[in-house]
């Protein structure tokens, strides 16, 4: 697939591209700073030559805050279905939430440490690419722990452990190995957390609407 990579440090925007182009993807513009990605981004779109995914950083020139994912939001907002990828070694709070909220999916964040596990980046980008959600355990973790009471205070401690792993990624039997639970117990930790969370039987996608409700709710 065609993507457009912002990143601000040129030894891991190499890195990257090297990288992207070695799991068979083309580079179709680079960015070194915020206005330099949504510059690109509205040169290729007005080309008809949209990118099939954005994969940028969060700190990004000039600010060097949250630039790059302030830009990620402002495409979203004038393009609602493009997949964006957020590779940061920084969570932003509140930009973080909102993004990773956006109803029409096709959004990821992820830890750069990620990274170093090809295999399970490269199936990020695909994931995200046809639409769907990644988010990294740790940024799942951290936005959890800043939040403030409300109605998800009803999963269990066991629970909420169950779900970041969800969150992950990992399988059922993945869970039950990691929390030393037989299969049965995680079965029925996640059909708790479904029916806690108003989920039922017909939901698309549990798994991950599950981990958005609690990004849906700030202070959970």
């Amino acid at each position: 697939m065609r993507l457009l990579l912002a990143e601000d440090s040129a030894l891991l925007r190499e890195a990257l591209t090297a990288l992207l182009e070695r799991l068979g993807h083309t580079i179709a513009a680079t960015a070194q700073t915020a206005p330099e990605l949504l510059a690109a981004y509205e040169m290729l779109t007005r080309t008809g030559d949209a990118p099939d995914l954005v994969l940028t950083d969060v700190r990004m020139p000039p600010g060097n805050s949250d630039d790059g994912l302030r830009v990620a939001l402002a495409i979203r907002a004038t393009r609602p279905t493009q997949p964006i990828m957020v590779l940061s070694q920084y969570i932003a709070d509140t930009y973080a939430r909102e993004l990773l909220t956006l109803p029409e999916g096709a959004i990821g964040y992820l830890l750069k440490d990620r990274v170093n596990r090809v295999r399970d980046f490269a199936a990020a980008l695909e994931t995200v690419a046809s639409g769907g959600t990644i988010i990294d355990p740790d940024v799942v973790q951290h936005l959890l722990s800043s939040s403030r009471p409300g109605p998800l205070d009803g999963l269990t401690a066991r629970e909420r452990e169950v779900l970041g792993l969800m969150a992950d990624g990992q399988s059922n039997a993945d869970i039950a190995l990691t929390l030393t639970l037989t299969d049965a117990a995680v079965s029925k930790h996640i059909g708790n957390i479904f029916a806690k969370l108003g989920l039922g039987p017909i939901e698309d996608n549990r798994r991950v609407r599950a981990v958005l409700t609690y990004l849906q709710n700030p202070g959970q």
